[in-house]
């Protein structure tokens, strides 16, 4: 009875009136019901009427919305956007939300923004959802994990949040093997299984400042020819680029180096040239070495 009460509020906030017959159909009950339901909500302190004859039915007093919000027009807009903006991480429950907070703030979201993280392939959206409903349910979760180097291990974690960082998803957990808190990038985890163990919250310390010195940056020169143009505008700043007389461009960027760095790198073919430093020029000529090599 409770949730046919908040969903009937719910439809009032929405709607100027609605007839009791229609309300009963909905919910599959009498309208004697419906009606007990309204004086319930009166009693409650609900402003809720009912008008007879033709084109009456049942309705909220105009005021009750105003009277309900703590907050400005500014954050109930702010609040409709960001929750537009959570329909990027598939949340199926967004739009709901949406709907209903549209209603009590007696206005719609103006659909200014879309947010997609998700790729033009597979997205793990089962790990995805699975790692979600592990969060909410405080529940353990096992899967085998390949890391940077390639070696498999089988995992056993409570998951924390997660984390969309540095062009990737991460479930960030604290790991029963290791026996503390770890990133685990869900590309990377295969045959994920979300058990019916239950975990309390630990009381963890509080995580260090991230040292940058663990962080391995590279400043890069690189010599772009005109065919990437394209890409070249997508993947850097102008104030990096130089263009050349040849039509082609001298990019400049400090990334981190990593494998990605270098699939970047290689994916532009031989469209693209390292110039500077010299080991990364190396590092990618083996690369492309051994690329070519398997064509032989």
């Amino acid at each position: 009875m409770t949730n046919r009460l908040f969903e009937i509020v719910y439809i009032l906030l929405g709607q100027k009136s609605v007839t009791a017959r229609a309300l009963a159909e909905r919910f599959e009950v009498s309208t004697r019901t419906i009606y007990r339901d309204i004086d319930a909500l009166s009693l409650a302190g609900i402003p809720v009427y009912t008008e007879k004859g033709k084109g009456g039915g049942i309705g909220l007093l105009p005021d009750f919305v105003l009277s309900k919000s703590l907050l400005s027009e500014g954050e109930q807009s702010e609040i409709l956007t960001a929750l537009q903006g959570l329909g990027g991480i598939r949340a199926a429950e967004t739009d709901q939300v949406l709907r209903k907070l549209s209603a009590v703030f007696n206005k719609s979201a103006v659909p200014w923004l879309e947010v997609d993280f998700s790729d033009w392939g597979d997205c793990q959206e089962d790990v995805f959802q699975g790692c979600k409903a592990a969060i909410l349910e405080k529940r353990v979760v096992r899967f085998d994990y390949y890391s940077t180097y390639g070696a498999k291990t089988s995992r056993g974690a409570e998951p924390l949040q997660l984390w969309f960082k540095s062009r990737a998803w991460y479930l960030r957990a604290f790991c029963l093997a290791k026996q503390g808190v770890r990133l685990f990038k869900l590309t990377r985890i295969q045959n994920f299984a979300l058990t019916d163990t239950r975990f309390d919250e630990r009381d963890l310390p509080p995580e260090p400042p991230e040292d940058p010195r663990a962080v391995k940056l590279v400043e890069l020169k690189l010599k772009i020819d005109p065919e990437m143009a394209h890409r070249m505008y997508d993947e850097f700043h102008h104030a990096q680029v130089e263009p050349q007389a040849d039509g082609g461009f001298l990019a400049t960027a400090t990334w981190l180096e990593d494998d990605w760095t270098y699939r970047t790198i290689l994916s532009y073919g031989e469209h693209m040239e390292v110039l500077e430093p010299g080991y990364i020029r190396e590092i990618v000529k083996e690369k492309a070495q051994r690329i070519a090599h398997k064509y032989l």
